[in-house]
């Protein structure tokens, strides 16, 4: 068995070092490396194995636990991807506004999209900056902006896709930014004024968990009991 054990982590170690080794040092010194994506149906692989790994090991040691852990070791990389993915989106849809805003000052001042990008990646808030400067540093390695716009369009969310359809029309097409940029403007600020509504309302209803659980009973034990209490006495009397 402590063989057995050795060479899962023998196992283990090296397929991490595989997976994660560091690109040629050439690359690095011509551009900077792009942030690897793994294709889907390699994660899955990997999830299975760590799954089958941590069902195995727990299996050796405590067998009842060996499918909580295999289903643990399979559920948890997808939890932390999916949360990971609604915080990159909902940080994009708080510094939308102000990113179309950078994109109208640099469009007014005469700035192509490329230019207009590397510009607005440096000032603006993640993750915008860093997918402007990875776009950035793809263009300078040959890369049309429109296409590497495509790259980075599923790292922000749905609610940048409009105005990286904006950018990427612009950049292609020759469409007019300026009005697009404005229209966009409007849009994303009321899309943010009816999201705040919304959270307002929601929170009477979040709100009943801890009323219900913590302020009632507190409630009856401070006022309905010591009446009940007196009262009861009173009748023995």
């Amino acid at each position: 068995m402590t063989a057995l054990l050795g060479l899962l982590a023998g196992g283990t170690v090296l397929a991490g070092f595989w997976i994660h080794r560091p690109p040629a040092a050439r690359l690095l010194a011509l551009a900077p490396p792009p942030r690897r994506q793994v294709p889907r149906g390699h994660a899955t692989l990997r999830r299975a194995a760590l799954g089958g790994a941590a069902a195995l090991v727990a299996g050796l040691t405590v067998p009842v636990l060996a499918p909580v852990a295999g289903l643990g070791a399979w559920a948890v990389p997808v939890w932390r991807g999916r949360r990971r993915r609604q915080e990159v989106a909902g940080a994009a849809g708080r510094a939308l506004p102000e990113v179309i805003d950078l994109f109208s000052v640099a469009v007014g001042a005469g700035l192509t999209v490329p230019l207009a990008v590397a510009a607005v990646g440096t000032r603006a808030a993640e993750p915008f900056a860093g997918a402007f400067a990875t776009v950035t540093s793809r263009v300078a390695s040959g890369r049309r902006c429109s296409d590497a716009l495509d790259d980075v369009a599923g790292d922000l969310g749905p609610d940048a896709r409009p105005l990286l359809d904006a950018l990427r029309a612009s950049e292609r097409y020759g469409a007019s930014l300026g009005d697009a940029l404005l229209r966009l403007s409007d849009e994303v600020r009321a899309d943010r004024r009816r999201r705040a509504e919304a959270a307002v309302r929601r929170v009477p209803v979040r709100l009943l968990f801890p009323l219900v659980t913590c302020v009632l009973p507190a409630f009856g034990l401070l006022t309905v009991a010591p009446l009940l209490a007196g009262t009861f006495g009173s009748l023995r009397l």
